[in-house]
């Protein structure tokens, strides 16, 4: 097989929200099939109908459409085994088909065991330190029995027969494998109502979709032996094309406390990285550290630069300890490193959406943000500081407001002596740019009143900005203009009287 022969799958449920542990599996993948050449396939599990929803298949295609993450064969895109919605594929009949096709070549078996037997048999096996596990109670069934149960009304379940034979593989990140027999029990591949289980449906698409590598978590190893048997019997009956994949299982992303991350812990959701204003070169960048190296001690690079380098010897098989921190920092790099102009465009959804603009932008609004943008770009750390950062200098004077907390600690009886010498200083200033406006401040607060920057700063700032951490200063007033600037500074005069 050549590299361009790879053929990978990333094959999610759609139940609840998009998360970053699924996102950077969809990465790896993603990775795998660039480096190579081959064919990245996404594929939805939607058999479940208790569980997926429409909501949360367009969720999935919004993430990775958001994140870049195209993909070469699935939904939307077609390709030349659809369709890639197993629930689509079920009603075509293709899993009861080739669950019947198990049947008949004595591969899977009908297991008519009521739960509270199997519950009871389980209980039995742990008071006597057996296997856990299905302990085979069907397996060898005379018609007499199986007409027995069918004539109490039982419907029975489908049961994979595993072979009593120990399950070895050279796994792409782990190195050899290998689960003893007694370990891997009979298991279940279609519900008594028919329904055909993830158990059936995941072998039976990657075989007829020729998947040659499957990277998936490290949750599913304990998996693999029931697959590895599964896909040998659907060689034996003429599904696919009697090979199979290889695997590689990636590393645990670890949360708080030494624990797998999981789908309630409130870093893991992707939504709140987007709700946040992370972008998402920033949150690939992050998650392709989580478990593999660019080599070099490089930890800043795109996804094209990752694909470029990708390779599963650089997959490391310890658990990766997710940092909010370090996360967070990246982003700050990655914003760091925008145009002025991209990060403007990236900005105004914030805006727009916390009120502060509406769209489109008036002429006069876009050329503040053009102006304000390179003041702010190397302080912030996500895009939603934005609106904090930049929202007194794009809203009309009406709905302008001073941080109620800030203008207590501030503007006090002291700091409103400064708002008026800063006024009647501003007033006599002819070339409203920010050097000029420094000197006259610097000149009646620093030098005529005596006071040190920050207690001479301090109230022009929370006056004219509303808090007490803004952009430059000076800059800010220059791209306020003249007469926002004194009204801004006179209502805050007149609040205090």
């Amino acid at each position: 097989m050549t590299d361009s022969d790879v053929r990978v799958r990333f094959c999610p449920s759609p139940t609840g929200n998009p998360h970053v542990g699924m996102v950077r599996t969809a990465l790896f993948n993603w990775a795998f099939a660039r480096h190579t050449g081959g064919t990245f396939v996404f594929r939805i599990e939607d058999t479940d109908s208790a569980r997926d929803s429409e909501e949360s298949f367009d969720a999935l295609l919004a993430a990775l459409e958001w994140l870049g993450l195209t993909w070469d064969e699935g939904p939307i895109v077609g390709g030349p085994y659809e369709p890639y919605r197993q629930s689509a594929r079920m009603r075509d009949g293709v899993y009861a088909d080739v669950a019947e096709r198990l049947r008949a070549g004595g591969y899977a078996y009908d297991c008519y065991c009521s739960p509270e037997e199997l519950e009871e048999r389980r209980e039995l096996a742990k008071a006597e330190k057996r296997a856990p596990g299905y302990d085979g109670h069907c397996r060898h069934l005379t018609e007499d029995q199986r007409s027995a149960y069918v004539a109490e009304g039982r419907l029975p379940v489908l049961r994979f027969r595993m072979p009593s034979l120990d399950s070895t593989w050279d796994d792409l990140v782990r190195g050899p494998i290998t689960f003893a027999a007694d370990q891997v029990p009979d298991y279940v591949l279609v519900r008594a109502n028919g329904e055909p289980l993830y158990t059936l449906v995941n072998p039976v698409d990657d075989a007829l979709m020729r998947i040659t590598h499957v990277l998936r978590g490290e949750d599913l190893l304990s998996s693999t032996p029931r697959q590895l048997a599964l896909y040998d019997a659907l060689g034996r009956i003429g599904v696919g094309d009697g090979s199979t994949p290889s695997f590689g299982h990636l590393p645990y992303v670890m949360g708080e406390g030494n624990r797998k991350l999981s789908k309630r812990d409130p870093e893991s959701s992707l939504q709140w990285y987007r709700d946040e204003g992370y972008l998402p070169e920033a949150l690939l960048n992050y998650l392709a550290l989580l478990g593999w190296s660019m080599g070099e001690d490089r930890e800043f690079f795109g996804k094209d630069e990752m694909a470029a380098a990708f390779t599963l010897d650089r997959v490391s098989p310890n658990p990766a300890r997710f940092d909010l921190k370090k996360c967070t920092a990246i982003n700050g790099d990655w914003i760091r490193s925008l145009t002025p102009a991209d990060l403007a465009e990236r900005i105004i959804p914030y805006l727009v959406d916390a009120g502060v603009v509406s769209e489109p932008l008036s002429a006069e609004q876009r050329a503040v943000l053009d102006a304000a943008v390179p003041l702010v770009q190397e302080r912030m750390e996500n895009l939603r500081q934005s609106v904090g950062m930049l929202a007194f200098l794009l809203v009309p004077q009406e709905r302008f407001a001073i941080d109620e907390t800030d203008a207590a600690a501030i503007l006090t009886e002291e700091g409103q002596g400064v708002v008026t010498a800063a006024t009647e200083a501003l007033q006599e200033l002819d070339d409203w740019t920010a050097e000029p406006i420094e000197l006259a401040l610097r000149s009646a607060l620093i030098e005529g009143l005596g006071l040190k920057p920050k207690l001479a700063f301090g109230p022009v700032r929370v006056a004219v900005t509303g808090r007490r951490v803004s952009p430059p200063l000076f800059e800010s007033l220059e791209i306020l203009g003249r007469d926002t600037t004194l009204a801004r500074l006179t209502a805050a005069r007149e609040a205090a009287q």
